[in-house]
């Protein structure tokens, strides 16, 4: 449990408490970009305990949820291929698209796998040779890495029925289209863990730079967001602008080069559409020519019809940090985590899930 419990200490809480209300006097919207970071925030009562002249809002930080139904509906039209075993991680089946989601699919005989990694993926396809396994990339630059090696090892093993839908997010490209929009003014940025442990630091320092936004990467634990929070309060209590790293158990300036390397020898950036956001350039990523062989749009003739939104989900304006949950007249009424209406109530990090299971805005 080493870097976990420690990072649960009251005592340890109680001082970064205090530390934040004897330093933070001037009001600052901070917004967390990271899905996990939200769970961490509502799970221990951050937001309860932060002084009235800090709000927290959430950005777009899930990738089950900024998945448009315009990619959600390519998945589900290769899962009605016959010959097609659609393999994902479990959080997507439940989300769902314009007409189904792929559970309903499954619950009517289609196959639909769940895997805890792309290498099941491909151990599924040798097992199921006759069969095309088509493995969902859905993810930030956090899972790429994995997915990459998995179509480097296929290419190495000639396995030649397995085929990824590459569905992958680019971080950096969205902030940066967020905060050109303008609809949500921020004081810091509690940038994500996981995906800097990844890429590094140093692709956060235009948020500094050109929007003079300070910027703090975290960690997942309670002590680390209060760490965080006393960080960026001092970047903004003495008119500072600075890519700092408080999970340096975790990220390194420079991040991981071995897993860089892995997915930039695979993919390339690309458009990506995001829900509530649209299309975003190079925010997403392509499989490359010379592995597109491997690619699911390449091999299959997809039709996924014209996307549909449910009337009244508001999903893409909690991504975007300008309503809330409780906002939502679907909220804790039509829409709730046994019968979702839209992904921020699906995915355990989603906004909507972490307003329901920790009871901020719910009635009653």
């Amino acid at each position: 449990m080493r870097f976990i419990t420690e990072f649960r200490r009251s005592d340890l809480a109680e001082g970064l408490i205090a530390q934040i209300n004897q330093r933070s006097h001037t009001p600052a919207r901070l917004m967390e970009f990271c899905g996990g970071h939200t769970v961490t925030i509502f799970k221990y009562g951050i937001r309860q305990i932060l002084p009235d002249n800090i709000e927290m809002v959430s950005g777009p930080g899930c990738p089950i949820c900024v998945t448009a139904n315009t990619d959600l509906d390519k998945a589900i039209a290769l899962a009605k291929i016959p010959q097609v075993i659609i393999a994902t991680f479990g959080d997507m089946l439940k989300v769902p698209g314009s007409h189904t989601s792929l559970q309903e699919l499954k619950a009517d005989g289609t196959d639909v796998r769940i895997v805890y990694s792309a290498l099941d993926a491909i151990a599924m396809a040798q097992e199921n040779p006759t069969r095309s396994v088509v493995f969902l990339g859905i993810g930030f630059e956090t899972t790429a890495p994995t997915i990459a090696a998995s179509i480097l090892q296929a290419e190495d093993r000639r396995i030649n029925n397995y085929y990824v839908l590459s569905l992958h997010k680019l971080c950096p490209p969205v902030i940066r289209t967020i905060l050109d929009s303008g609809e949500v003014e921020l004081q810091g940025l509690v940038c994500p863990g996981h995906v800097s442990a990844i890429i590094g630091s140093h692709p956060w320092d235009f948020i500094a730079r050109d929007y003079g936004i300070p910027c703090v990467v975290s960690g997942f634990e309670p002590v680390d967001i209060l760490q965080c929070v006393v960080m960026l309060v001092d970047q903004v209590e003495s008119g500072r602008s600075e890519v700092e790293i408080a999970y340096r158990r975790g990220v390194h300036p420079e991040g991981n080069e071995e897993a860089m390397r892995l997915m930039e020898q695979v993919f390339e950036p690309g458009p990506a559409a995001w829900r509530g956001i649209g299309e975003v350039p190079d925010s997403g990523l392509k499989i490359r020519n010379e592995y597109q062989h491997f690619d699911a749009t390449m091999a299959f003739d997809i039709d996924p019809g014209q996307p549909y939104e449910p009337d009244g989900c508001i999903c893409g304006d909690i991504l975007r940090g300008v309503k809330t949950p409780p906002d939502c007249q679907l909220f804790d009424n039509a829409c709730t985590p046994q019968y979702p209406v839209g992904p921020c109530m699906v995915s355990s990090e989603g906004t909507c899930s972490a307003y329901y299971n920790y009871g901020e805005g719910r009635d009653g």
